[in-house]
């Protein structure tokens, strides 16, 4: 599946979802908490062709999510996305180390889904601000991010990891191994 999407910098979550209820936006899931736990291999094998291998645990509920290589846009995060349900997530995880994948980054947020149609809109509360992240077809999200009156110019492509990094925040990082995220000169982990 192709996934496409944009996050904005909120400062207010109660006006956000005001806006959101006024455009007729439709709560699909309550603020739940999120884990996020990203694996490579030593050698960066997945970093290093900047694609990602996350496990997200929310509540009883985890899931796997490869992302390729994103495609190269201006304006828009556009890459490949598959996503899976663990039933059992520690098992999991030995799967995962068995086959030579380490945990590398892990970060939290708090998330409430909302959509319009076809167009999946996110609030993310991280350790690096507040975010909406808008998914979907190009034209949804420009013309629902016009009818918030957030103009282009807020859009921002990077990963949670890039912003948590950017904050300052290291992302939660529990591993003191020699595994490190660089950046990109613009402060981009490539992700």
């Amino acid at each position: 599946m192709l996934e496409i999407e944009v996050k904005v910098p909120v400062p207010d979550l109660k006006d956000v979802r005001e806006r959101l209820s006024a455009l007729g936006a439709v709560l699909v899931r309550e603020r739940h908490h999120e884990v996020n736990t990203l694996y490579d291999r030593k050698d960066r094998e997945l970093f290093s062709g900047k694609r990602a291998l996350r496990v997200r645990t929310a509540g009883r509920k985890s899931f796997v999510t490869y992302k390729g290589t994103p495609q190269k846009s201006r304006k828009y995060k556009i890459r490949e996305e598959y996503e899976a349900e663990v039933k059992n997530v520690r098992q999991f995880h030995k799967i995962l180390a068995g086959l030579g994948y380490v945990p590398v980054f892990r970060y939290e947020k708090h998330r409430a889904v909302f959509r319009i149609k076809t167009l999946k809109i996110c609030l993310d509360e991280t350790a690096a601000g507040t975010f909406l992240e808008f998914e979907g077809k190009r034209e949804k999200i420009a013309r629902v991010s016009k009818q918030l009156g957030i103009p282009k110019k807020d859009w921002i492509k990077l990963d949670y990891i890039a912003l948590l990094i950017r904050a300052g925040k290291g992302g939660g990082l529990p591993y003191s191994s020699s595994f490190s995220w660089p950046t990109t000169p613009s402060g981009s982990s490539s992700l």
